[in-house]
């Protein structure tokens, strides 16, 4: 099949000036933080739910909200907490004394952008009832399935592990997350434009509504139509492989190792290229593509062992070693 590149370079190009107004409004009031504004984007674009992990303070709540009102999509906020049910998530059947019979009523869940704060401050029985939606975007409430309205989008914030009143995510929930984005904290020169801009006892953040489902499902065909190399395939297919089997690439990492990427990495991996090279304006893949975002795609897909956990080594330390060794096509 013959690709015509300077054809698509074009589409991709028309199409990535659609996104500028969404940046200049979400930059109206989150300071800084290019990266994590360009990773919900290629969760946007690609229907991939995002997990942002920080601590207190670092505007991930607020970058979600803002991102969802800068588009014409319903949006829903979930606060988790110790107490939470499965039934505040999904929705519950209601019964009528009157008439004998149930009647459903939906939860939060049903919105095209939800957000999940401070996922991990709920137990896992809760923190399973996403399971089903984010992987076959329907939930089942008694006998009967509900489809969720298209597009469907988790975006969910949790603290660090290691804080008081958290719980651990179950890795079968985790693996359903396609970025995983750690925060850091800002710079001293954006820190004074926080202070500037958020210091008044009730800012002003009014944004405008820019984008519809309309635009978001003819930004996802574009992103079907950018030309991966059967070379960039076998490349992003040894990495999730060399996660499981460092052997066989001449590492030696494996005691460190206790369980590799899934296949559905490889899956995300492409999707999520292919979105950062829509956001550099083309309309093919390159290796760098693949790096630049790989680490959000893997960090939380490959699980040490204790011993790693000893010598305090850390799945991204060990991504790292595999992007710098792996040969780049």
């Amino acid at each position: 099949m013959t690709v015509n590149v300077q054809e698509l370079n074009r589409t991709v190009s028309d199409l990535r000036g659609r996104l500028d107004p969404l940046y200049r409004e979400v930059e109206r009031v989150i300071v800084g933080q290019r990266t994590m504004i360009d990773r919900l984007l290629v969760g946007l674009m690609t229907g991939g739910h995002m997990l942002l992990e920080g601590v207190p303070g670092l505007a991930k709540t607020l970058a979600v909200r803002t991102l969802a009102r800068g588009l014409r999509l319903t949006f829903s906020r979930i606060q988790f907490t110790p107490d939470l049910l499965p039934a505040d998530v999904i929705g519950t059947q209601i019964y009528n004394p009157r008439s004998g019979e149930f009647s459903i009523k939906k939860g939060p869940i049903f919105a095209n952008v939800v957000l999940a704060d401070e996922i991990n401050r709920a137990p896992a029985k809760v923190q399973s009832a996403l399971l089903e939606a984010m992987q076959e975007k329907q939930v089942t409430i008694g006998d009967n399935s509900y489809i969720l309205e298209q597009p469907f989008l988790v975006l969910a914030t949790q603290n660090p592990i290691e804080q008081e009143g958290t719980y651990p995510l179950p890795e079968a929930q985790v693996d359903r997350f396609m970025l995983k984005l750690k925060l850091t904290y800002p710079s001293k020169e954006e820190e004074l434009l926080i202070l500037n801009r958020m210091s008044a006892i009730e800012p002003i953040l009014t944004i405008d509504a820019v984008l519809g489902p309309s635009d978001l499902f003819a930004l996802r065909k574009a992103l079907d139509e950018i030309y991966v190399d059967d070379k960039i395939k076998r490349y992003i297919v040894e990495i999730v492989h060399c996660t499981r089997k460092p052997g066989d690439y001449g590492l030696d990492i494996a005691p460190y190792i206790q369980y590799g990427a899934s296949p559905r990495a490889t899956i995300f991996l492409t999707r999520a290229a292919k979105a950062q090279a829509f956001l550099d304006g083309r309309g093919y893949v390159t290796p760098q593509d693949v790096k630049s975002i790989g680490l959000d795609v893997l960090r939380h897909r490959v699980t040490v062992t204790y011993e790693a956990e000893a010598e305090d080594i850390t799945s991204e330390t060990l991504l790292q070693r595999i992007f710098n060794s792996l040969k780049v096509p």
